[in-house]
C-alpha cells in the first residue's frame, strides 16, 4: 500500500516539472529566457514571414469554368484587323453565345482536365466553339465528323474507330483525347501555337508547303505571313475572339452561361448488350440527353463489347448501377447483329431475318438500289433463341459494304465493254479510297 501512496505524488511531481519547463523555440527563432544577463523575450504572433519549412497551400479555386480557363491562357495574342472583326460579330449574337454556352455545358470540364493535365493552353478548349458550336453530332460537307471534325482517315491515324455500330469521332472523351494528341504533335512540329492551328484547320503539309516557299523568298514565317485558304485565314482569329469574349465579357457586354467548376458526366461500366432507350431509364434520364453525352452510339443498342463504358450525369451514375441490379428485365436489348453470308438485296436480306425491308433499311440506314456484300454486319432483332450477346469482333469491327446494284448486274454479266466499264469503276474506288487514307495533310482533318 505504500508503493501506491508515494507514487502518485512523485508522479505528479514529474507533471508540474514538465509544465513549468520554459518553452522551446521555433525553428530559427531565439529562445526566451528569465536570466539576468539575457533580456528576456515575449511571446508574440507567428506572422507570415516566421513560417518555414511545409507551408499551407493557398486554395484559391476558380469560382466557374469560365475563371478557370482565363487562369490557363498561354497563348500569344494576335492582333489583327479579323479579330477585330470577328470579336464584334461574335459579341453582337448574345443568342448565339448563349446557345453555345449551354451547349458545351456537357463537355468544357472534361476538356479543360484534359488540357490542364498536359500542360497546354487552356484557350484550346474553346476551339470546338469554332469547329462545330459544340456540336458532337456535327458533320461537314467534307464528311468531318464531331465536335473536334475529325475527317475518317484522320481519325482511324489516331485510333477513332469507325464501324456500323460506333463512330468514335463523335465519341466525348476519344475525340477530345486525339484532338489533344493532334494538337501536341503539331505544336511540337512548328514550335508556334498559330501555325499549329493552322495546321489543325489546313493540314501539316499545306503549311509546311506555305512555310517553305516564304523562306525561298526570304519572307517571314509567321500565321500572318503565309498565304493560305480564307478559312485558314480566319481560323485563328476566330479563336482569338472567343478568348478575348470569354477573357473579359463586360468589356464586350456578354454574359456567358453560367458553367460550374464540377465534372458533368462520369464514365461508368456497360455490363451487357443494352437498348438506348433501357440504358437511358435505367439512369433515369431522358433519351436526348443520353445521347448527348454519347454521340458515338448512333444504333438503337449498345454493344458491350464495342462500347465497354458509357457517359452518365454525375449523379446518375450511382443511380444507373442501383436500378440495373435490382431490374427485372429479363432482356435489355432487343437488336443483334446479322452477317450476311452472301451477296444479297435488302428485301432478300429483310426475308432472312424476318424484318420488313423498310425497316432493314431504316434501321442499317441503306438507301437506293444496293446491293449487301457478303460479310457485311446488319442490325436485326434479337429473336427469343439469341441469348449471347454480340461477340467482340463483331461489335468492334463490323462494316456495311454496300455497291449499287446497277454496278452488281454489270459484273455478273461479265462482258465486252460492261465489264470493262465495271472494272474501270472500281479501279477509280480504289484510287480514291487511296486518297482519302492521306487526307491528314489536306483542307480539314
Amino acid at each position: 500500500m505504500r508503493f501506491f501512496s508515494t507514487a502518485i505524488p512523485l508522479a505528479l511531481s514529474l507533471v508540474l516539472l514538465q509544465a513549468c519547463a520554459p518553452l522551446q523555440p521555433l525553428p530559427g527563432q531565439p529562445m526566451a529566457t528569465s536570466s539576468g544577463s539575457e533580456k528576456q523575450t515575449d511571446l508574440s504572433p507567428i506572422g507570415k514571414t516566421n513560417l518555414t519549412g511545409n507551408k499551407v497551400a493557398n486554395l484559391d479555386l476558380p469560382n466557374d469554368l469560365w475563371e478557370r480557363i482565363r487562369k490557363g491562357y498561354k497563348m500569344p495574342d494576335l492582333e489583327t484587323d479579323l479579330v477585330v472583326d470577328r470579336t464584334q460579330w461574335y459579341a453582337a449574337k448574345a443568342d448565339y453565345l448563349q446557345r453555345m454556352g449551354e451547349r458545351s455545358s456537357k463537355y468544357l470540364f472534361h476538356i479543360v482536365e484534359e488540357l490542364e493535365q498536359r500542360n497546354m493552353p487552356t484557350e484550346l478548349a474553346l476551339l470546338p466553339f469554332i469547329e462545330s458550336a459544340f456540336n458532337p453530332q456535327a458533320v461537314s460537307s467534307a464528311r468531318a465528323s464531331g465536335m473536334w471534325q475529325f475527317m475518317p482517315a484522320t481519325g482511324k491515324s489516331f485510333d477513332l474507330k469507325q464501324n456500323v455500330f460506333r463512330d468514335d469521332r463523335r465519341d466525348v472523351q476519344a475525340s477530345t483525347r486525339a484532338a489533344l494528341d493532334y494538337l501536341e504533335r503539331l505544336y511540337k512540329q512548328f514550335g508556334d501555337w498559330h501555325l499549329a492551328l493552322a495546321a489543325y484547320n489546313w493540314g501539316e503539309g499545306n503549311v509546311g508547303k506555305a512555310i517553305a516557299r516564304n523562306q525561298r523568298a526570304g519572307l517571314p514565317t509567321g500565321y500572318v505571313d503565309l498565304n493560305m485558304p480564307m478559312e485558314t485565314r480566319m481560323y485563328v482569329p476566330k479563336l482569338q475572339a472567343m478568348k478575348n469574349i470569354v477573357g473579359n465579357p463586360p468589356a464586350y457586354n456578354v454574359v456567358l452561361h453560367s458553367i460550374p467548376n464540377h465534372p458533368y458526366f462520369q464514365s461508368v461500366p456497360l455490363p451487357r448488350d443494352m437498348d438506348v432507350t433501357v440504358a437511358a431509364k435505367l439512369a433515369e434520364i431522358s433519351v436526348d440527353d443520353f445521347k448527348s453525352l454519347n454521340p458515338s452510339a448512333s444504333r438503337p443498342v449498345l454493344l458491350a463489347a464495342g462500347t465497354p463504358t458509357i457517359l452518365l450525369p454525375w449523379d446518375k451514375a450511382e443511380v444507373f448501377q442501383r436500378n440495373f441490379e435490382s431490374s427485372g428485365i429479363g432482356r435489355m436489348a432487343s437488336w443483334t447483329a446479322w452477317i450476311a453470308p452472301s451477296n444479297m438485296k435488302p428485301s432478300e436480306a429483310a426475308k432472312r431475318v424476318g424484318m420488313s425491308e423498310a425497316d432493314l433499311r431504316a434501321v442499317n440506314s441503306i438507301q437506293g438500289k444496293m446491293i449487301i456484300k457478303a460479310g457485311s454486319a446488319l442490325l436485326v432483332p434479337r429473336t427469343m433463341r439469341v441469348v449471347e450477346d454480340v461477340t467482340a469482333r463483331v461489335a468492334d469491327n463490323g462494316k456495311l459494304d454496300l455497291s449499287p446494284e446497277a454496278i452488281a448486274k454489270r459484273k455478273k454479266g461479265g462482258k465486252g465493254s460492261k465489264k470493262a466499264k465495271g472494272s474501270g469503276a472500281t479501279k477509280t474506288a480504289s484510287k480514291k479510297s487511296g486518297k482519302d487514307k492521306q487526307d491528314v495533310n489536306v483542307a480539314k482533318r
